[in-house]
């Protein structure tokens, strides 16, 4: 084996003396992250465990006991990441860069069928002028802003109540002064809407957003805002199903996502926050999504859609004292119902999908608000971190009336909540590299 790779890295040793002299680079890094966690009750999440979102609803046994009041733990290490920095000979006057990165996390949410998957994270080029940059690749969506962000130890980064997604996109930087403006064409891979990425890709017209960024530096602190905004047209179904027959739908559900940022950071304390207000945001793995208004035509199942809107946001305080970092971030998120009266919410009606996260499948919960505190501590030496960080959620469960049905209006509004919590205590240990 080891003769094997002394001779394939001697055949390949042209090939990167050529590309040295071209100017061509390419360079490794990352980190290497074991986390071990512990949960008071079961929860909602991607992966595992891993990627927590919310605690899950009462789920009662025959003997009245709630099958989800159970505790859980896990030990991963699927966080773990590679990222490759390409660096290339200019063109067109600019200079050009890009990423590759990859970890083990995966794309199924199953033990046994993508466990430890090797998958993509960002892949993208970019072509840098003084003023301006093209971005062209797989890069996180614009309503994660790169710098200002959840710094969370847990993988799910502050969602649902941070925007969380990475998408094929076309996005063009253009700086003036201390302002810059950003603009993006997107698409989805990953992190999708109802039905997978099909239905974005069938309104033909992709997810298109902007931004308006502000950044100031003075006396060694910096400040920065941004507000944003985005338009995104689904088309769930080529066609309905009647009768055994299929009959074409074109019937399409839109809607706007706003955002603004602040942040200020100073040498050792940094504060941040986001504001989100959205329509069907669940492609940013957040509460939300679309639901069946209107039967248009009960012969063929067509049917009208309506999205469902949805507030959230978080804010976190950073301070540094010598190798430790101290910090706590809090987050509030809202189902805000629709402008539009619910017929149906998460269902099938003629092969016709709706969806809203926070609810489950038969109608028999619903979630209307959530709420998370999550203080940590960081202790920094060299390459080497090791944390430990609490996160407590609590979601705000749709009480029942005396007919068993969920309090909530025809616009999908809930009137009369229960909370119910859950504490994850993790510990982290990460090797950067």
């Amino acid at each position: 084996m080891r003769k094997a790779l002394l001779s394939l890295l001697f055949a390949m040793s042209p090939i990167f003396a050529i590309a040295e002299t071209n100017d061509f680079g390419l360079t490794f890094g990352g980190f290497v992250k074991n986390d071990f966690f512990y949960d008071t009750r079961q929860t909602v999440n991607i992966r595992e465990g891993h990627f927590l979102l919310y605690p899950a609803g009462q789920n009662f046994d025959a003997n009245g006991i709630d099958l989800n009041d159970a505790s859980t733990t896990n030990f991963l290490s699927i966080q773990t990441r590679l990222t490759g920095k390409i660096t290339a000979p200019d063109a067109f006057g600019a200079k050009v860069s890009g990423i590759i990165e990859a970890d083990f996390f995966g794309n199924e949410n199953a033990s046994f069928v993508d466990a430890n998957g090797f998958r993509l994270r960002h892949a993208y080029a970019k072509l840098n002028w003084s003023n301006t940059e093209f971005l062209f690749g797989q890069m996180w969506h614009p309503m994660f802003n790169t710098e200002i962000f959840s710094e969370v130890i847990s993988f799910n980064t502050g969602a649902p109540f941070n925007p969380f997604s990475r998408n094929p996109q076309i996005r063009i930087t253009h700086k003036m002064g201390d302002f810059s403006i950003l603009g993006a064409l997107i698409e989805q891979r990953d992190f999708v809407s109802a039905g997978g990425s099909t239905p974005l890709r069938n309104a033909v017209i992709p997810e298109i957003h902007a931004r308006l960024s502000y950044k100031k530096v003075f006396n060694g602190k910096t400040f920065q805002t941004a507000v944003g905004g985005g338009y995104k047209t689904l088309r769930p179904l080529l066609a309905t199903i009647a009768g055994g027959k299929n009959y074409e739908s074109d019937e399409t559900i839109s809607g706007f996502t706003s955002t603004a940022f602040v942040k200020f950071a100073a040498s050792n304390f940094t504060w941040k926050a986001q504001a989100v207000y959205g329509q069907n945001i669940t492609d940013l793995t957040m509460m939300g999504g679309y639901a069946v208004s209107e039967v248009l035509d009960a012969a063929t199942n067509k049917v009208k859609y309506t999205p469902i809107n949805s507030f959230a946001s978080w804010t976190e305080f950073i301070q540094k004292v010598g190798k430790f970092q101290f910090a706590l971030w809090a987050g509030y998120t809202e189902i805000l119902g629709s402008d539009d009266k619910i017929l149906i919410y998460s269902d099938q009606v003629g092969g016709t999908l709706s969806t809203l996260r926070g609810t489950t499948a038969n109608n028999s919960s619903a979630i209307k608000n959530m709420m998370r505190v999550s203080p940590r501590v960081v202790l920094t030496s060299d390459k080497i971190n090791f944390a430990f960080e609490l996160e407590y959620t609590s979601a705000g469960y749709a009480k029942k009336d005396t007919n068993g049905n969920l309090m909530r209006d025809e616009f999908g509004v809930i009137s009369e909540t229960e909370n119910i919590s859950n504490i994850r205590s993790l510990f982290s240990v990460i090797l950067k590299f």
